[in-house]
């Protein structure tokens, strides 16, 4: 296999430690003879599994008691309109920072009154909005934690007047979090937790059952609940590969230790940007995220993007091409993505920048 650095935005790297597990479960999973993919979710010992990631999720973020970590299908766009259904009587109100916080506004649109807070639509979603209100009148009010396409990022977690809601499915596993603050924290799994496929929803018990519609069941939190996860037949081998990244997480020493290193990688490239003479940052410095760094060309030598890109392949790049809807050049740091990776692509860069000069 030929080495390449994997800045893919979603899916993403994955640690050598949580692939080679779940080949050998492919192979033989728990010594049954059978592979992962061929158990049945109701034996001990896939239960054994789904037991014992919903365990690491509770270590992990020190979940607190009265709160339920569910795996879903569908993706976290399936949860833009199961949220709203479960919670939203009259009115919520939502942050708008991207392209996946106004596909959620849409869908909320569908059963109540939504507030559209703020919105930074106007600089191309480049910064998070501050000094806005949050009517105390809300059902809820919804935040999308990390925006992929234009790299930024909510660091911390907020103080709400109402029930606060998050997305945060390519930031969450990045740093510790405080979860008590949240009524829901959803999102896919492809970023920081496994591939694509399964999604994650926590979940605090004491908000369902309070709206008047009635919900069909599969897409009634209450039924996952109650179920554990298993209301119909799970997806395994994403929930297999979850697991085994979350052990993966726990040996690098958990959250602090991970968000230690997230933090220094985004510096080492983010540094590069500002001292690079062909580069610059495409979000606002303040709302820079750790997770997703966005960068163009600088104007002297827009004409040299496509002569980058291709030479940042020839060096082994891989995933760093912006989002279509924005151009320029993205690198996905997620928990994976090795620091020997970053100086990889940061000395490509200066390498680039010596051959222009």
């Amino acid at each position: 296999m030929k080495t390449v650095h994997n800045f893919n935005a979603g899916p993403c790297v994955l640690s050598k430690q949580a692939i080679n597990a779940s080949i050998e479960a492919l192979k033989d999973f728990s010594g049954t003879g059978m592979s992962v993919i061929e158990v049945s979710h109701r034996s001990k010992e896939w239960q054994a599994v789904m037991d014992e990631t919903e365990s690491l999720w509770k270590e992990l973020l020190n979940i607190p008691t009265g709160y339920k970590t569910l795996f879903l299908g569908g993706g976290a766009s399936t949860q833009f309109m199961m949220l709203p259904f479960n919670l939203l009587e009259k009115k919520a109100a939502y942050l708008e920072t991207g392209v996946w916080a106004k596909k959620a506004i849409k869908e909320a649109g569908f059963f109540g009154e939504v507030v559209k807070v703020a919105s930074s639509a106007d600089k191309n979603y480049t910064y998070i909005p501050v000094g806005y209100n949050v009517p105390k009148d809300a059902d809820y009010f919804h935040i999308t934690t990390n925006n992929t396409i234009y790299g930024t990022e909510i660091h911390t977690d907020m103080d709400s007047p109402v029930l606060l809601v998050a997305d945060m499915s390519s930031d969450i596993m990045s740093r510790p979090v405080d979860v008590a603050k949240y009524g829901i924290i959803y999102g896919g799994a492809q970023k920081n937790v496994g591939p694509a496929g399964v999604t994650f929803v926590i979940i605090r018990e004491d908000i369902l059952g309070k709206v008047t519609r009635n919900i069909p069941t599969m897409l009634d939190y209450r039924t996952h609940i109650k179920e554990s996860s298993m209301f119909n037949t799970p997806p395994v081998f994403p929930i297999l590969v979850m697991n085994e990244t979350l052990k993966w997480i726990k040996t690098e020493g958990g959250l602090q230790a991970i968000n230690k290193k997230n933090v220094e990688k985004a510096a080492l490239l983010y540094n590069e940007i500002d001292r690079n003479t062909m580069f610059v940052g495409t979000a606002e410095k303040t709302s820079r995220s750790i997770m997703n760094i966005c960068f163009v060309m600088s104007d002297p030598y827009q004409n040299k993007e496509e002569a980058f890109m291709e030479f940042a392949k020839s060096r082994g790049m891989v995933g760093i091409k912006g989002h279509r809807s924005v151009g320029g050049f993205r690198a996905s740091l997620y928990n994976a993505c090795p620091k020997e990776s970053v100086l990889a692509l940061v000395g490509c860069m200066q390498e680039f920048e010596q051959m222009n000069k």
